[in-house]
């Protein structure tokens, strides 16, 4: 389970952000702070995995506390900011500081969870392999590599991501083959938020489907990986 510090300056934000953390599976919110002190304190009290750090706190600033987290010596802290602050200077201290993701105010709670999952992802990764390859530091970075964790190449259609598209392309390729009710529980989406990814997937030629009969009903749509690239 990944514990997580919610900060943020708003009571009712706070309290919202922690009940999104909580909707997330293999995530649990340990504390609020609504300053930038007790988000110091709450940090050295309850050892969280990961930080939500708003910018704008009554006392100090999230990049201080960003700062002062990071000169403390401890890097098991990851920090992800959530914050209105969108101005170039504020996302390049956050970049410098080590920030994990950035994510501008406002937004809504899926945002929030495909954000988290690719975090849960990025330590699977690291906790899985004690030598990441570069196909492994690929997927970290979010860069192409050659190992069939590549990112849909076209634009995605409206309401899919490339976060969560890499999620499904994950678990896709790890489990061999799967159904779209079989990959909402691998990733934790929603059965029609999954079987869109698979269907993109197979719109790109990067996965095969395939019809599976039973006894009774309409056949169960079955998908396969396969990491070829659709040819330009």
């Amino acid at each position: 389970m990944i514990r997580v510090l919610v900060v943020d300056d708003d009571f009712m934000v706070a309290r919202i952000h922690r009940r999104m953390v909580d909707r997330v599976p293999g995530f649990t919110a340990v504390a609020e702070a609504h300053t930038g002190a007790d988000a110091l304190s709450l940090v050295a009290e309850h050892r969280p995995d990961l930080v939500l750090l708003d910018i704008y706190l009554p006392d100090i600033s999230g990049i201080e506390v960003l700062r002062r987290l990071r000169g403390a010596g401890d890097p098991e802290v990851d920090v992800l900011v959530i914050t209105a602050a969108k101005d170039a200077a504020t996302v390049r201290k956050a970049l410098h500081g080590g920030a994990v993701h950035y994510v501008i105010k406002p937004f809504d709670a899926e945002t929030l969870r495909e954000r988290l999952t690719r975090y849960q992802e990025m330590r699977t990764v690291l906790q899985d392999s004690e030598a990441p390859g570069q196909a492994d530091v690929d997927r970290l970075f979010g860069t192409t590599g050659k190992s069939g964790t590549t990112p849909p190449r076209r634009s995605m259609p409206k309401g899919l991501t490339p976060e969560s598209a890499r999620l499904v392309q994950g678990e896709l390729s790890r489990a061999g083959e799967v159904s779209s009710t079989e990959c909402a529980e691998l990733t934790g989406l929603s059965r029609v938020s999954a079987r869109r990814y698979l269907e993109f997937f197979v719109e790109e030629g990067t996965a095969e489907v395939r019809l599976r009969y039973g006894t009774a009903g309409r056949p169960e749509r079955r998908y396969r990986w396969t990491g070829k690239q659709p040819e330009d």
